[in-house]
């Protein structure tokens, strides 16, 4: 096996030996030696001042762009390398660890955008967002609503309604990472004959019809990556930029955004777990105790610590490359897209929502245990382990939230799937049959009279019944 390179000379942290090879193609392993390399070059140099002076990194992902990874899963047809998820993961998980972890997320949501676009391409959308993408054009989703918090699913201070041929689009966000900086934007609003909040559509909002305010981020960490309010001001856009169908939302959210989201954000957390590894091993093994004759990395708590953490992150980042594997299989390597109302990706999405809590509770326990190692001087700016732990803590609360997903999966378990009421449209009939028994009858009277006056009022505005 060859030995990893930082420069010219061998890398400090974790050899190769440590790395899932097996899982990767030659032209995979090919293009980490180049992202290595360019980390060694730039993007890590990059990462301080970016982090320092709340600076979006958008000369970081230029260098991307100048070497492909803007366009890694576009079809070499239309301009781009071709991959797949698992080189998506490695691609992610790389910038993280070596690089620039706000680079990483931003290009996290740049491929999440890009690929809600080629799920639902068209001529027009390739033509002005997709071919262009290795000259620098950046994009990012903007899902988050800040009357729903991390429920980015929920848009409700949004709409669209057509106008003028097109649609006239508005969208507030709490979060959007790039805002303000890119070039444009993958948004989620209710759709123009909005029935229910399952009916959502997506379109592609250019740079410079959003309004932004990136001087209001200033985040404990990840503090490059701009993930401030955002607002599309009622603008006009053609019909060109409305992606899928009108109410595709809610399937393009199971089957592009979340999964390409949860791939890549969870190997962000997985390439910061094995940077905090690196920078303690190049610590540990050079910082000498002379009054006992032994290096740091000779004590065998200092050992325990590196030894748990490194295969607690390796378990959690072979989980993330299976749920890539298998997406890979239901897309043909991602040369494949279903139709509107099908599934492929989206059959692994409880699978994605368990890599994206793991990897989450991984990182924050090793950047704490990296820490311990490195004592006193890994508290110290110079050593880069305060930004690699401030970054990583990110991961649990970065919607879907840590609290939320273990919800989700242990109540999809016990409860079913079809318990999963993302939009609150099903209601609790054993809860509110007890609610009701605690009613006097004058109670329940005044109740009934109520949902009566609600029901007439509701119902000259329901869609007709089919007979």
């Amino acid at each position: 096996m060859s030995e990893k390179m930082w420069g010219s000379e061998p890398f400090w942290g974790l050899g190769y030996d440590w790395d899932p090879d097996w899982v990767y193609t030659d032209r995979q392993k090919e293009l980490r030696a180049t992202l290595i390399e360019l980390c060694e070059k730039e993007l890590r140099a990059n990462a301080k001042r970016f982090d320092d002076e709340l600076m979006f990194p958008r000369r970081n992902l230029e260098l991307l762009g100048e070497h492909g990874f803007l366009a890694l899963t576009v079809p070499e047809e239309y301009g781009g390398l071709g991959e797949d998820h698992v080189a998506y993961s490695m691609v992610c998980e790389t910038i993280a660890r070596y690089g620039c972890a706000s680079t990483a997320m931003c290009y996290v949501m740049h491929i999440g955008a890009v690929n809600a676009i080629m799920l639902r391409q068209t001529p027009e959308l390739v033509d002005k967002y997709i071919r262009p993408l290795n000259s620098g054009k950046i994009g990012t989703l903007s899902y988050s609503d800040p009357e729903t918090g991390s429920h980015f699913w929920y848009p409700v201070s949004s709409g669209a309604e057509r106008s003028n041929g097109g649609y006239k689009v508005r969208k507030k966000a709490s979060w959007t990472t790039s805002a303000g900086f890119a070039d444009f934007y993958v948004v989620q609003t209710t759709s123009p004959d909005f029935s229910g909040y399952d009916d959502l559509s997506v379109f592609v909002v250019d740079g410079d019809q959003v309004q932004s305010q990136p001087s209001l981020w200033d985040a404990l960490g990840l503090r490059g990556n701009q993930s401030g309010p955002l607002e599309v001001p009622n603008v006009e856009i053609p019909a060109t930029q409305l992606v899928g169908p009108e109410g595709d939302g809610a399937n393009s959210n199971d089957e592009s955004v979340d999964p390409w989201f949860l791939i890549g954000s969870s190997s962000v957390w997985n390439g910061l777990a094995l940077g905090a590894i690196d920078i303690a091993r190049r610590h540990t093994t050079r910082k000498k105790h002379v009054d006992v004759g032994l290096r740091v990395a000779d004590y065998p708590t200092i050992q325990d610590y590196v030894g748990e953490s490194l295969m607690d992150t390796n378990a959690s980042r072979l989980f993330v490359l299976s749920v890539a594997q298998a997406m890979d299989r239901e897309t043909d390597g991602n040369t494949k897209n279903p139709k509107p109302g099908s599934l492929a990706r989206g059959n692994y999405l409880h699978w994605a929502w368990q890599i994206k809590f793991e990897a989450a509770k991984n990182v924050a326990h090793v950047v704490d245990k990296m820490l311990h190692a490195c004592g006193g001087s890994g508290y110290k700016r110079d050593m880069e382990l305060e930004r690699y732990l401030r970054d990583a803590k990110a991961g649990w609360v970065m919607g879907p939230t840590n609290e939320v997903l273990r919800q989700f999966v242990g109540k999809a378990v016990l409860l079913g799937f079809e318990s999963l009421d993302y939009w609150n449209q099903s209601y609790n009939r054993r809860a509110v049959e007890n609610e009701v028994k605690k009613l006097d009858a004058a109670g329940k009277r005044e109740l009934a009279e109520q949902l009566m006056s609600e029901a007439t009022e509701q119902e000259p505005k329901e869609p007709a019944q089919k007979g």
